[in-house]
């Protein structure tokens, strides 16, 4: 039931219709696909996965606001966290994360998001005394992640 949004499809959501944002470690190479895992963890619910993984990224492109293809894929992603009910985040202990760092100051205060920061993660530290200042529910593994997420969709 659940229908998937992959960047750069536009993000059509129905009026009231709940949806889940997957932020977090997306390095190419050095992620793993956690946000496969999720979709279909999340197959049976009558919701919106907005996916930012795009299939045909092209590392190769120019990080600059002046690419369209960038900047589309950036302001995709903006729109996606802006318009979600909730936001899924994970922090690979294999990345560093920078934009999923920046989207966690973004959103801190949004009460929409669900962290996942396992041990590991290079800071960790930061993660945990942002999400325990604002309240922000923190997990530190993957299926705890998933299981929140459903408890919160389906609420």
């Amino acid at each position: 039931m659940a229908r998937v949004i992959k960047s750069p499809i536009p993000i059509d959501l129905a009026n009231g219709e709940r949806s889940v944002f997957l932020a977090g470690s997306i390095e190419m190479g050095r992620a793993e696909a956690w946000q496969a895992e999720f979709e279909l963890a999340l197959a049976d619910l009558p919701v919106a996965v907005l996916n930012p993984r795009r299939d045909e990224w092209d590392a190769a492109w120019e990080q600059a606001i002046n690419n369209p293809l960038f900047r589309g894929q950036v302001e995709w992603e903006l729109e996606g966290l802006e318009r979600a009910s909730v936001v899924a985040m994970y922090f690979a202990p294999t990345t560093q994360a920078p934009i999923t760092l920046l989207e966690l100051g973004l959103l801190a205060r949004s009460g929409k998001l669900i962290v996942c920061c396992p041990p590991g993660f290079w800071r960790r530290g930061n993660v945990e005394v942002v999400c325990n200042r604002y309240q922000i529910p923190l997990v530190a593994e993957l299926p705890d992640l998933v299981q929140a997420v459903r408890e919160r969709l389906q609420a």
